[in-house]
């Protein structure tokens, strides 16, 4: 079935590789997968109908197994082969063992995997198939006792003892009952805790669905059954009330899929357990609103907070989701008596179920203790450049460099800069689009979303240039890691491309990928055309050879979109020190991000 191969191929490569060692683990035979624990239930009952031996586990990743058994590992591949040559299971069934099943929904009230064997069927010629597919009723259908089988815990408490019991309940129990029975799909009204007959209505569709007498009033049992059936998510993921005393925060913490693993101020970092990438960051340090706001900023340079998600600051506290293609987290923090503390989620996509409950259940219970993160703590980590207490800093796809054509902050860089970019930035932090772009000259024209105010502007130069003549490019050489440009000099080796092209120049120059796009700048202090990339493919240019786009194919260019840079009229000599002032103030990073 389609539902089953989408939901347990990881299930299956995990049993299949590791099935030699589990001589000793319980041997189940899952027949069915489904990501809705409703529908798995449904199909469970269905199951129980005419087989026997039906349990129903969840599988993590909000995903719920109907499994067979347990059976004793001699007999498991036996019972397997008869119900499928029976036609009772699917054909792409499979041994499943007891260490990748989860929180046991059914039979309700059952006691859960340690569960002594069961019987293999018997191979018999005449047996007629029973297929179970949906919506059709099975075709032969076991006679149904008085009470339903799947209710294996018997319940002794009267309608009468449940009102009482009942009675006694708080309000928010009451709400919680309220919550679960419409997580279940059973309940629509407000979450009141006022059970009228709306809420009576939804109790007994959902003991009519569960197998329970019908009666409109939950007994003790059939209440826990309710929320377990409601805590699912969290149990299958170990949720656990958690403190660290360190950091000072006292929280619910998914303790199944992480595990403390290191303090780096401000943050402690709890890893993930497993291959599912969850991680939990714990947010403690002393400090003021500017801190607080710094920390905010910083956030937002890391790789666990994606580009795409919601951010919100406002007086002493602030959110930030990012939501990546693999992940999503979750940031909140807090400053409050001089002290900032909050904390940091992240959980893999497509398990939004769960990431939801969890990420609720830690909000609710996150409570500050006394205690906070030393600052100075964490001195012998390790320590780089591209981290900040131990995370990532995201990195663009890559960056090249660019340069101010006018005061209004319109820039020239290579074509290469914004190809297939999610986002383009101006020195990280300025968002642009591209106004226009020539694939011919390699050449692209951006805008910057918020207007920029440039310490200097290109002045182009029109008329050509002498062979020989000095050059110098001004660009980011390093793609960013210096923190400002550098100046690569050399001369003018021909006024024509590689293949005779009157639009571009060939230096005698030797520049690195990241100096694409920077201005190729003359004695006197004029921009006389605009770097470009080294040539890909197999063909490799002498190490210093670098190929330029004329000033007058850039100016044509720019007059496409109405811009009329300056032209360069000087031809005096400038300083070395005043050359390296005009293309610090002119020359910018281009940054590429995914």
């Amino acid at each position: 079935m389609k539902n089953l191969i989408a939901a347990v191929m990881v299930l299956f490569a995990l049993a299949a590789t590791t099935a030699s060692a589990q001589t000793n683990d319980s041997v189940w035979i899952q027949i069915e997968a489904h990501p809705s624990l409703r529908v798995a239930q449904e199909r469970a009952q269905l199951y129980s109908g005419v087989l026997a031996d039906v349990n129903g586990f969840s599988l993590g990743g909000s995903w719920y197994g109907i499994v067979l058994g347990p059976y004793a590992p001699a007999d498991a591949q036996r019972a397997l082969d008869v119900y499928r040559a029976q036609q009772q299971i699917p054909q792409d069934s499979f041994i499943a063992y007891s260490r990748n099943l989860g929180q046991q929904f059914w039979p309700v009230g059952a006691t859960g995997i340690a569960q002594p064997p069961a019987n293999a069927p018997v191979a018999e010629s005449a047996t007629a198939p029973v297929v179970v597919e949906t919506p059709v009723t099975p075709t032969a259908p076991a006679p149904q006792p008085e009470q339903p089988a799947v209710v294996v815990q018997q319940d002794l408490e009267s309608p009468s003892d449940a009102r009482r019991s009942e009675a006694a309940l708080s309000a928010d129990q009451r709400k919680a009952l309220q919550v679960a029975l419409a997580a279940a799909g059973f309940y629509e009204s407000a979450i009141d805790g006022a059970f009228g007959a709306g809420t009576r209505r939804s109790m007994g569709d959902w003991q009519a669905f569960n197998g329970y007498p019908v009666t409109g009033v939950l007994t003790t049992m059939q209440r826990q059954a309710l929320m377990d059936q409601y805590n699912a998510p969290l149990l299958s993921t170990g949720m656990a009330p958690h403190v660290d005393t360190r950091a000072g925060i006292s929280m619910d913490m998914p303790m199944g899929e992480v595990a403390f693993a290191r303090y780096e101020p401000p943050f402690a970092h709890y890893d993930s357990k497993g291959t599912t990438g969850a991680r939990v960051l714990l947010i403690s340090q002393p400090g003021d609103r500017n801190t607080l706001y710094g920390l905010y900023d910083i956030m937002q340079t890391l790789e666990i907070v994606p580009l795409n998600g919601p951010r919100q600051k406002s007086g002493d506290s602030f959110t930030l989701e990012g939501r990546g293609r693999d992940f999503i987290s979750y940031t909140q923090a807090e400053l409050s008596g001089g002290e900032i503390k909050g904390f940091t989620l992240i959980w893999p996509t497509g398990d939004e179920e769960r990431r939801s409950r969890l990420l609720s259940a830690m909000k609710t219970s996150f409570t500050r203790i006394d205690g906070v993160l030393d600052p100075a703590a964490g001195a012998d980590t390790e320590q780089r450049v591209d981290l900040v207490s131990g995370l990532e800093i995201r990195r663009p796809k890559l960056s090249r460099s660019g340069f101010y054509v006018d005061g209004k902050g319109t820039i020239v860089t290579t074509l290469e800069a914004v190809q297939q970019c999610s986002r383009i930035t101006v020195e990280q932090d300025h968002v642009a689009t591209v106004a226009a772009q020539d694939a011919a000259l390699g050449v692209a024209v951006l805008k910057p979303a918020d207007a920029l105010a440039p310490i200097a502007v290109a002045k182009l130069r029109e008329d050509t240039l002498r062979l020989q003549s000095e050059v110098a490019v001004s660009g980011y050489s390093y793609e960013g890691l210096l923190g400002g440009p550098t100046l690569t000099f050399g001369t003018l080796a021909d006024i024509k491309g590689l293949n005779g092209e009157a639009e571009q120049q060939r230096l005698a120059l030797a520049s690195l990928p990241g100096d694409a796009g920077g201005p190729v700048i003359d004695i006197s202090g004029g921009v006389v055309g605009m770097l470009l990339p080294h040539p890909e493919g197999n063909r490799q240019l002498p190490e210093n050879v670098s190929l330029a786009t004329d000033a007058t194919a850039l100016m044509a260019l720019l007059a496409s979109v109405g811009v009329t840079p300056s032209d360069s009229t000087d031809r005096g000599a400038i300083s070395p020190d005043e050359m390296f002032r005009l293309a610090d103030g002119m020359t910018v990073l281009v940054s590429c991000w995914e």
